[in-house]
């Protein structure tokens, strides 16, 4: 059976808890964690380099930590929310119960687990970039119209999608109805006698 890293499992006959082997993968809820600390790092404006001079590590480590490829301890979970100012659990919000259900105790017979984030498009680099920049925007005014203008142009893609989905439904209606009415029966003409 394939588990994630660490996994324990039951006591054995001979009573020492013994540990299942590992695919390599790290343990979702580890890079759920890290995956906050690379968001609010981020958001941040703080360089991997900066985090780890704060907390006395390389950035190599935090690269690590930030890919769940590292387990982060108690003790250095709480150095990273004074660092990063946030609190302890901001690390843990946001977790879904697939990821949470992975934790090593609940890890016994699970199978592969997807990992849902990947794909959010609130944990991508761009969208994570653009956020800071518009708070980066010290006029509140002109942050508000920059709000308003994205909304507006979301607004009109939606609108836009609608439409052609409204078109294709109605020229789907017309060929369907065309299908229905059966081809008209050309007769011959008659020969004309001059």
């Amino acid at each position: 059976m394939d588990v994630y890293q660490g996994a324990i499992t039951a006591d054995g006959a001979d009573g020492k808890v013994k540990r299942q082997r590992t695919t390599g993968k790290p343990n979702p809820v580890d890079s759920h964690v890290g995956n906050r600390l690379r968001v609010r790092r981020t958001l941040l404006g703080l360089s991997q380099e900066k985090v780890g001079e704060a907390m006395g590590l390389t950035f190599q480590q935090v690269q690590k930590y930030e890919r769940g490829a590292n387990r982060i301890g108690a003790s250095r979970l709480w150095d990273m929310s004074r660092v990063l100012d946030c609190p302890v659990s901001y690390f843990f919000e946001e977790m879904d119960d697939r990821t949470a259900g992975a934790s090593p105790r609940n890890q016994a017979g699970a199978g592969e687990i997807e990992m849902p984030h990947e794909d959010d498009p609130m944990v991508r680099r761009e969208t994570l970039e653009l956020v800071r920049a518009y708070y980066e925007i010290g006029d509140e005014h002109v942050r508000r119209r920059i709000y308003e203008l994205a909304r507006s142009l979301a607004a009109m893609e939606e609108a836009a999608v609608a439409a052609k989905g409204r078109a294709v439904e109605k020229a789907d209606e017309v060929a369907a109805k065309a299908a229905a009415v059966p081809p008209p029966v050309v007769q011959p003409l008659a020969e004309q006698r001059v």
